[in-house]
């Protein structure tokens, strides 16, 4: 896929990762929508704003209309409560899942027919290194992630008949606000923007931008033992 003849819309594009994707999208010359709750928040010259809240189905309908020429979708707006399982509140975990499940679900459901119509194109979901293996700490956050990685996978299949390829991305601690106050190495989002941007113009399924990413991945067929070594 050229990039430079593809429109594309980013989902939470005001900040972090999500602005670094729009930004390198722009640079290799695609059109490109800037999605944020808040459009007046987005800083980003030569991108179109637009308001979307893709936990709000009105919202989702109105993004459609205004970006009917979209070939490119990427799903990158999260957020993260930092609630845990047993004594956070049920609609903090439950906000958690809105989000990257039901949010992202509502959203592909709302632009994969258009993109079907554009002739075809990518989608490509933000997951996680979390979304392979979970900690006490991001308990929710990283069961939705795990939960997007298989719809990423369930539509993966249900798209490909419509020239549409389903992609995931997933990447350990990046250097964003929704991190910043957990001490650990920290990937540049604008270095993670780049390999994901490669990722969708080499077509690839599954893109794996770091270290932590790869490893994890090798260690799920050790299962519990080699994930979670502390438990034996």
């Amino acid at each position: 896929m050229k990039i430079s003849n593809q429109v594309a819309l980013v989902t939470g594009a005001n900040r972090g990762l999500g602005k670094q994707l729009a930004q390198e999208l722009l640079y290799r010359g695609a059109k490109v929508y800037a999605g944020a709750r808040n459009p007046s928040s987005v800083d980003l010259p030569g991108a179109v704003p637009l308001q979307l809240d893709i936990t709000d189905l009105n919202s989702i309908v109105a993004a459609v209309k205004a970006a009917g020429d979209v070939t490119v979708l990427i799903n990158n707006a999260g957020s993260d409560t930092d609630a845990s399982f047993l004594t956070g509140e049920l609609e903090e975990i439950r906000m958690v899942f809105d989000t990257h499940v039901f949010g992202t679900l509502a959203t592909i459901r709302a632009f994969a027919p258009l993109i079907e119509k554009n002739g075809g194109g990518t989608i490509l979901n933000i997951l996680s290194v979390l979304s392979w293996f979970s900690s006490e700490r991001h308990g929710p956050y990283s069961s939705a992630k795990s939960a997007e990685w298989s719809l990423t996978n369930s539509l993966r299949l249900s798209l490909a008949p419509k020239n549409i390829k389903v992609a995931g991305l997933h990447v350990g601690y990046m250097d964003t606000d929704m991190v910043a106050n957990i001490q650990a190495p920290k990937s540049n989002p604008k270095d993670i923007a780049r390999i994901a941007v490669d990722g969708i113009e080499a077509e690839s399924y599954e893109i794996l931008a770091d270290e932590m990413s790869q490893n994890v991945q090798k260690g799920l067929a050790g299962g519990v033992a080699t994930l979670y070594p502390k438990l034996f």
